[in-house]
């Protein structure tokens, strides 16, 4: 009779119908929760495959047509400091990234992972950043889009098709607005990702040069430690002068 470990093991390679019979006939507690931890990470990996094809739904037909496909997502669009940060990523049609989904949903590490995956199988990845100065003058919303321009123009590969996270973007290229694009598109979860992981690492970079408003751990949002910065330090270069309560500070 096999141990519990050899029956681990096992059930690691790729079992075989009658083995996984064998198994199924044994009575001991342990191999029997061996056997539903087996079947249950079955289901995980089904389930996993049925939730990517769904994030595929936009690109696969473009693929099939031989489509250079981008997807366009911002990130910082609420911060009361720093840039609004833009991506625009080609994935090609075999990537494997079964598991980026939108940046939101994701802890720091896990994201982190997946941003280091999305730059090994990405064809293509450009970035645009829009500073505070031109949220002010433009507004924050016409900035985003001025911005998300800027990464599509910075591709090196022109896209046939664009994949947009709830905007339209200025630029002479066929596009579809998906509301929430991030949770829907393969293509628009990998460029949040991106997005979010570079405009991190400038608001770690941003809370050294201005310490005292907990940039490094709030991105720039509202948070408590922020507003008593706010308060007891004033604004610094990277404030949106447009938005409260930095306004009210001015």
């Amino acid at each position: 009779m096999q141990s519990i470990k050899e029956i681990k093991e096992v059930l690691c390679n790729n079992p075989s119908p009658e083995q996984l019979e064998l198994i199924a006939n044994d009575q001991r507690k342990g191999a029997q929760l061996a056997l539903k931890k087996y079947y249950k990470e079955i289901e995980r990996t089904a389930q996993l495959e049925r939730e990517f094809l769904e994030r595929q739904k936009y690109e696969i037909p473009l693929w099939k047509q031989g489509k250079i496909v981008a997807g366009v997502d911002e990130v910082g669009r609420g911060p009361l400091a720093g840039p609004v940060v833009t991506a625009a990523v080609v994935l090609p049609a075999n990537n494997t990234l079964k598991e980026v989904n939108d940046s939101k949903q994701l802890s720091d590490k896990r994201r982190r992972i997946y941003y280091q995956n999305i730059c090994q199988q990405a064809l293509d990845i450009s970035i645009g950043i829009g500073s505070s100065e031109l949220i002010d003058t433009e507004n924050i919303y016409h900035a985003t889009e001025l911005v998300m321009r800027q990464a599509v123009d910075g591709l090196n590969m022109r896209p046939d098709f664009l994949l947009v996270d709830a905007m339209t973007i200025p630029v002479d290229i066929k596009q579809e607005k998906i509301i929430k694009g991030d949770a829907n598109s393969v293509s628009i979860a990998a460029a949040s990702i991106v997005a979010k992981e570079i405009r991190d690492d400038i608001m770690k970079m941003y809370d050294i040069m201005y310490p005292g408003y907990g940039f490094g751990q709030n991105a720039g949002y509202g948070t408590k430690i922020h507003l008593e910065g706010l308060e007891n330090q004033g604004i610094t270069p990277i404030h949106r002068k447009s938005f409260s309560p930095v306004k009210n500070i001015i």
